[in-house]
């Protein structure tokens, strides 16, 4: 009995100390919602969008460079990796922002 409390004791301690070294037991937030922010470019010009995350927690960061940029019809417009879309043609396209599984979309029109 007591040699089991002692390897208990000593599990606890090492566990609080490990803790206590490695920082904060928290888990980190998580991504859960991308919105998509910018002007659509014209014909032949380019704009810069960029991609906002929302964490679990709340709070936001800047996500346009680590997302993948896809557009809806590369004939309207095409979306460079860091957010730069390219006006190809007037007309609608969507544009896709992914980080991971979770998407934002922003719908452009190209004039």
């Amino acid at each position: 009995m007591r040699v089991r409390f002692i390897a208990l004791l000593a599990l606890i301690i090492g566990a609080t100390l490990l803790t206590t070294a490695c920082g904060s037991t928290a888990a980190p937030s998580s991504l859960s919602s991308i919105v998509i922010a910018g002007a659509a470019p014209v014909v032949g010009g380019q704009s810069q969008l960029t991609a906002t995350g929302t964490l679990s927690d709340g709070t936001t960061e800047n996500v346009t460079s680590t997302a993948t940029w896809v557009s809806s019809d590369p004939t309207i417009a095409t979306v460079a990796t860091g957010g730069v879309v390219t006006g190809v043609a007037a007309g609608t396209a969507t544009v896709f922002a992914t980080v991971g599984t979770v998407s934002g979309s922003m719908q452009i029109v190209v004039n």
